[in-house]
């Protein structure tokens, strides 16, 4: 246990929240501690019975089962080690900003998983992490499945084909792509590119 918390605290606060909530959640909802229905992301219920509280739970949890344990497991993965490299690099010492970039990925993966009915956000959220940090890292060499290499600028577009192929899936990852891509240009790519000022900047409360 002493070599679990070490490792537990070493992770960056940010990511350790969004982390464990992800991990434990899911989990309580296999062991029937809950029904899925109360967690889901619903137009209806969040509007017409003020169940406000559905965009947070949808961005937490997973149904966990037989059939997509795995690709929970590995969203967990990336969600841990993509948002700990961020937060500890190219946000490090800035947790105001990499909250902000959380939320305000977070309520444009809400608006565009009510429009496309997307019941839950921990995909879409993962992938919006993960496309900001291969911007970052475009020319870094990532390992993939049988021990693929490729740049990371790759990753994103290289998960979205995995999950067609093997799930018939890959609108969550777009909607993650998306949203990512929508942050990093209003708060990096425009200025850096065009010479413009940055378009979205952290609030100052936080």
């Amino acid at each position: 246990m002493g070599d679990f918390g070490e490792w537990y605290r070493s992770i960056p606060l940010i990511t350790r929240y969004w982390f464990t909530g992800s991990t434990v959640i899911p989990l309580l909802g296999r062991l029937g501690l809950f029904h899925p229905y109360m967690m889901m992301l619903s137009w209806e219920l969040f509007f017409y019975k003020i169940q406000v509280w559905r965009p947070l739970t949808a961005m937490f949890y997973y149904p966990v089962t037989p059939q997509t344990g795995f690709h929970w497991m590995l969203m967990c993965y990336f969600l841990y080690n993509y948002s700990k490299d961020l937060e500890t690099s190219q946000f490090d010492g800035r947790p105001a900003d990499y909250l902000f970039m959380l939320i305000f990925n977070w309520i444009c993966c809400t608006i565009v998983c009510f429009i496309a009915e997307i019941y839950f956000l921990l995909e879409p959220m993962v992938l919006s992490v993960l496309y900001v940090w291969c911007q970052f890292n475009k020319d870094r060499t990532v390992q993939f499945w049988f021990g693929m290499q490729f740049k990371a600028v790759y990753l994103p577009w290289i998960l979205v084909a995995f999950s067609m192929v093997l799930r018939g899936g890959g609108i969550n990852e777009l909607v993650g792509i998306l949203v990512g891509h929508t942050y990093y240009f209003l708060a990096f790519q425009y200025a850096l590119d065009y010479g413009g000022s940055v378009l979205l900047r952290t609030p100052k409360f936080l």
